[in-house]
């Protein structure tokens, strides 16, 4: 068995994580003080600008033997959406974008975990932005997995992972400003996961 198959957590979006021993699915918690969910989108070809979301949570299950079992939903509260600058943040919660106001939040739901090596995997499953839904697929990257020395948390098995890929937000409905500013996006999810008691 790989080393991503002993303890892959949650190929995710967000996800996966926990010990050789688990038999079955199981539910981790999402420590959101280590997530962060960024993009990145072209302004004019001039610059990069870069983007956040602050609040967000994910139900995960996990099967440490059978990763491919694992499940992740990933809901980020769209008006959370932080790009440094209030004006150009109150633009992008209106209606030219993520129309907060009628379309709260986007959300993924896996559908398939391919474990790809010793500590990669391709994670694919449903995203709904402005009720839109389109099938995507992420790369996810183990990072680390090893018990936690912090109190509150000592014993338990700490899993990290990076998990990068590309939306086009057009297929989404968001349309404005196409091809000046940039369609396709760049996402990073960078998080920690640990066995909930």
């Amino acid at each position: 068995m790989s080393a991503l198959a002993k303890s892959l957590g949650l190929a995710l979006l967000v996800t996966g994580l926990g010990t050789a021993a688990q038999a079955e699915p199981k539910p981790y918690t999402l420590d959101k003080s280590h997530t962060a969910v960024t993009f990145k989108v072209d302004h004019l070809g001039y610059s990069l600008t870069h983007g956040f979301f602050t609040k967000f949570d994910a139900d995960i299950m996990y099967d440490a033997d059978e990763p491919e079992n694992s499940s992740v939903t990933f809901t980020i509260d769209a008006a959370s959406v932080n790009t440094l600058w209030e004006a150009r943040d109150e633009h992008v919660r209106g209606k030219d974008f993520l129309d907060v106001e009628k379309h709260a939040d986007i959300v993924f739901k896996s559908k398939k975990i391919e474990v790809t090596g010793d500590d990669t995997a391709k994670l694919t499953g449903d995203l709904t932005i402005l009720d839109k839904t389109n099938e995507e697929t992420f790369d996810v990257k183990l990072r680390k997995s090893a018990p936690s020395p912090l109190p509150g948390l000592k014993g338990r098995v700490i899993t990290g992972f990076g998990i990068t890929g590309e939306i086009d937000r057009t297929a989404y409905g968001v349309t404005y400003a196409s091809g000046a500013v940039g369609n396709i996006m760049p996402i990073q999810v960078e998080l920690e996961i640990y066995p909930t008691q």
